[in-house]
């Protein structure tokens, strides 16, 4: 993975990016660019190899092909990557890109504040709410103040109305910290509601470019198999052909206690 500083623009460039695991071509002649202060969403179905992308560009893995990264970069993996059972407080948590830093208490509390979590320093991660942890670790990927943010499905396992406020947070940390996101993400309605850009990934970019100028169908070419319904709000799900539409009300519907950001307690 290269990085560079002589860019004005294009802040992210991937150039014909394939990645074989194993003998199975996960990702197949890749290329685009991503414009500083954007925020690019990734979809495509299950096994389209979104997480594998992000992990590429990250250098996390082995690719043949170009990443370009003309900046510094803050990741947010998938939350339930965290072992949230190891006994450490927020504040050792967020503190971990910078650790060696005299000054890191400062700035993890200003991060705190940010993402709403001023006085949670001393609590235990163990003891957050999804919602919590999920803007602690949200917190942590920025507190180096990276110029760019990657996120792996950062909003699994939350409904509607917690990924709205998410996406909106998001969205405020961009404008106030002047960063470019681009986040994976399987929730295709608050993609085209919330981002700038849009990449349709299914083995190989079936297309990329402003959210406005995408269409139903460059979603459909992208999911193949998968059935892309309207739900009443205009909100674009997708589901795989052989499972009930049913399904896709249990998110809020099911019963379950939840925190205020939506995630079961």
């Amino acid at each position: 993975m290269e990085q560079v500083r002589n860019s004005k623009e294009k802040i992210i460039a991937v150039k014909d990016l394939s990645v074989t695991l194993g003998e199975v071509e996960v990702l197949k002649d890749i290329s685009f660019e991503i414009s500083k202060g954007s925020f690019t969403g990734i979809i495509g179905p299950n096994g389209a190899g979104k997480s594998t992308l992000i992990k590429a560009i990250l250098g996390f893995i082995d690719y043949e092909g170009m990443v370009v990264l003309d900046g510094t970069v803050g990741y947010v993996p998938q939350l339930s990557s965290f072992n949230r059972e190891f006994p450490m407080n927020v504040y050792d948590f967020v503190r971990l890109p910078i650790r060696k830093e005299k000054n890191w208490k400062e700035k993890v509390d200003s991060i705190l504040n940010e993402v709403g979590l001023e006085g949670f320093g001393t609590k235990l991660v163990g003891k957050l709410s999804g919602g919590e942890f999920q803007r602690a670790a949200l917190a942590r990927a920025l507190v180096s103040k990276p110029d760019i943010l990657i996120l792996d499905e950062p909003e699994a396992g939350v409904d509607q109305m917690g990924k709205a406020r998410f996406y909106d947070l998001l969205n405020s940390v961009k404008e106030e910290e002047n960063i470019t996101i681009l986040m994976v993400s399987h929730d295709i309605g608050l993609i085209f509601e919330k981002c700038d850009n849009v990449m349709c990934l299914n083995k190989t970019l079936h297309c990329h470019g402003p959210t406005e100028s995408m269409s139903i169908e460059d979603i459909k070419k992208t999911f193949g198999e998968f059935d892309i319904w309207i739900r009443s709000d205009d909100h674009y799900e997708a589901e795989h052909e052989n499972r009930e539409h049913s399904g896709h009300s249990k998110a809020t519907n099911d019963g379950k206690k939840r925190d205020e950001n939506g995630y079961n307690k």
